[in-house]
């Protein structure tokens, strides 16, 4: 049977788009179940139909936990095996994290552990770095903190600036996250003991993009 997913996001939904079009071409064995948003206004939810649309301002929540456990339930109905973060801007509460621990993954524009949370790219390029890229991990606690299960690398040109990094590392998530995805849809992947693994063994570096070509 294809493994369910249920995508959250917050923005435009290019990475949900490149599962519905891995689903579509019939390289990735699974099925949207659902698309979960803290912005109603979100370009990713018209990626989908309405049936499998879920969509709420955290403010007419009375508190974070409150849309947190809101935004759990629905997901649950859907009955997803992963849950997976494409996009998804706000901070998931330790309730929520608990509540999927083990199938609830993220992708990150950024080297891991290098640029947890925001302005990545403008954050390698401060630093002069040579390399950038994007990693998916398992979503814990602690924020872009959880196991990384694969990267993929871009190099860093003379002339760059944030956003001609950022649309080369874009090049790089989908296929990135789609990898994974396969991994996860063949039952090859788990979340133990603060780890990842794949085929039965802990990963102790992340799989590169190569690796996971099919």
């Amino acid at each position: 049977m294809p493994i369910r997913i249920a995508a959250l996001a917050s923005g435009r939904g290019s990475n949900l788009q490149a599962i519905l079009d891995a689903i579509a071409a019939g390289t990735l064995d699974a099925q949207v179940v659902g698309v979960f948003s803290d912005n109603p206004d979100a370009p990713a939810l018209l990626r989908v139909p309405e049936a499998l649309r879920w969509a709420r301002t955290p403010k007419s929540y009375g508190s974070r936990a409150a849309f947190d456990a809101a935004l759990g339930d629905a997901i649950a109905t859907a009955a997803p095996d992963w849950i997976v973060c494409a996009g998804y801007m706000r901070i998931l509460g330790p309730d929520f994290v608990q509540r999927f621990q083990g199938r609830l993954l993220n992708i990150h524009p950024a080297l891991l552990p290098k640029y947890k949370g925001l302005h990545t790219h403008q954050r390698a390029l401060d630093a002069g770095d040579s390399e950038h890229g994007a990693s998916v991990h398992f979503v814990t606690a602690e924020l872009d903190g959880g196991p990384v299960i694969a990267q993929a690398r871009v190099p860093v040109l003379p002339g760059d600036d944030a956003d001609r990094l950022a649309a080369r590392v874009l090049a790089v998530e989908h296929p990135l996250l789609v990898g994974v995805l396969r991994l996860a849809a063949a039952g090859r992947l788990a979340e133990r003991d603060g780890r990842a693994w794949v085929d039965g063994q802990p990963l102790f570096t992340p799989l590169s993009l190569e690796s996971l070509s099919p």
